[in-house]
């Protein structure tokens, strides 16, 4: 027996869905949101708006960065303590969301902190608070999911905390709001979300749902993402904004994989973005866990439903929208990674690495991490 869980209350789906926030009833929200975007695009001046209400009162909180940090976290939760708010609002991509998600666990339990965190059993319902999010990429599918990733910089690693009381009540999915994002964000966040999907797709934790999903969401980001990057309609904006939430969705109840436990182990020591982390390393392992028979079984049914080889077509992707080749190629010092690849290696190993579909040893993850650097091909 196994229990599903997709998402909060509600999912408001489509442009101008924005405007469903004059519905909502509170007496004082606070935004968490990242640095200038959102202010720039008009959002935060239409949540504003939305949400007037006399007797109401409406806070904003910025500054959260592109891999939020615990000290970006306690700062935002001391302002939450001041305020006292019963709503918490993220709006951004997956950041803010995420350091959302931690001021709202420590807010509700005064008992849990930064140092306790992993050592308890978290609660798994929220019941004085409210939590709408609103994501302004389409990638990390925070607005969905039960996790929340934040940088331990004494550590150098980005940790993941896990409880069903993380998870959004309402999530709003509005294409309008990424139609500021540059081509480049939007292929980094976009290839963030196959990476989602892919994982899934293969994870052993999988089943019907969650396989139905990330193949939807897989064959519609494959579709839709070249147009997002390189014609930035709306139509397009919106597809790969829901696909991308459809993802978050599978991976949230089956799991990831490889590219995750690397991608966070590069992130948390050079600072470098989860999407472009992911975008990166993601074909590298589609060629490592192939050699297994359940999996190259999948990627075979998903080639058969893209018409091409499905991890060549995962490549030509990245060629197409600019992602690039190797994290040397991403802007990681040699000299660097070398001195820390002991570092590197040994991070790789934790999080999602332990759900990948094939048991990863920690010699194939210094060929593995070696590869994903200088570009090197996968084949042992």
């Amino acid at each position: 027996m196994k229990v599903l869980r997709f998402h909060g209350k509600n999912i408001i789906n489509g442009a101008n869905s924005l405007e469903y926030l004059k519905q909502v009833s509170y007496k004082k929200a606070m935004i968490i949101t990242g640095g200038k975007s959102m202010f720039r695009s008009g959002v935060i001046d239409k949540i504003k708006t939305y949400m007037e209400k006399p007797g109401c009162e409406l806070k904003i909180h910025s500054g959260i960065s592109k891999n939020p940090t615990k000290d970006q976290v306690m700062v935002a939760l001391e302002e939450a303590r001041e305020f006292k708010p019963e709503t918490f609002i993220a709006v951004g991509g997956g950041s803010p969301l995420d350091a959302a998600k931690a001021v709202l666990l420590f807010y509700e339990f005064p008992e849990l902190n930064f140092d306790n965190v992993f050592d308890k059993s978290l609660p798994t319902e929220r019941t004085r608070t409210n939590f709408i999010a609103i994501p302004s990429t389409s990638g990390t599918a925070s607005e969905v999911t039960h996790v929340s990733v934040i940088t331990y910089p004494e550590k150098n690693l980005k940790l993941a905390i896990k409880t069903e009381c993380l998870r959004p009540d309402l999530a709003i999915i509005d294409g309008n709001i990424t139609m500021s994002l540059p081509a480049h964000i939007a292929a980094q966040t976009g290839m963030d979300a196959l990476t989602h999907a892919l994982e899934s797709y293969i994870n052993t934790n999988g089943d019907d749902f969650t396989d139905a999903l990330a193949k939807e969401a897989i064959e519609g980001i494959l579709e839709w993402l070249p147009v997002s990057c390189e014609q930035a309609t709306l139509e397009s904006r919106q597809k790969v904004h829901a696909f991308q939430c459809m993802a978050g969705m599978s991976f949230s109840n089956a799991g990831l994989g490889m590219v995750h436990g690397v991608s966070h182990a590069f992130g948390g020591l050079y600072n470098l973005a989860h999407g472009l982390g992911n975008a990166v390393i993601l074909p590298y392992s589609m060629d490592y866990n192939k050699k297994d028979a359940a999996v190259a079984a999948k990627y075979k049914n998903l080639s058969k439903a893209v018409g091409s080889d499905i991890i060549e077509k995962v490549r030509e992707l990245g060629r197409r929208i600019g992602i690039p080749a190797c994290i040397k190629d991403a802007g990681v010092a040699e000299k660097d990674f070398q001195a820390d690849f002991a570092t590197l290696t040994e991070n790789s190993m934790l999080g999602s690495t332990a759900v990948n579909p094939i048991k990863v040893s920690m010699d194939d993850m210094k060929k593995f991490v070696h590869c994903v650097y200088y570009g090197e091909k996968v084949d042992f």
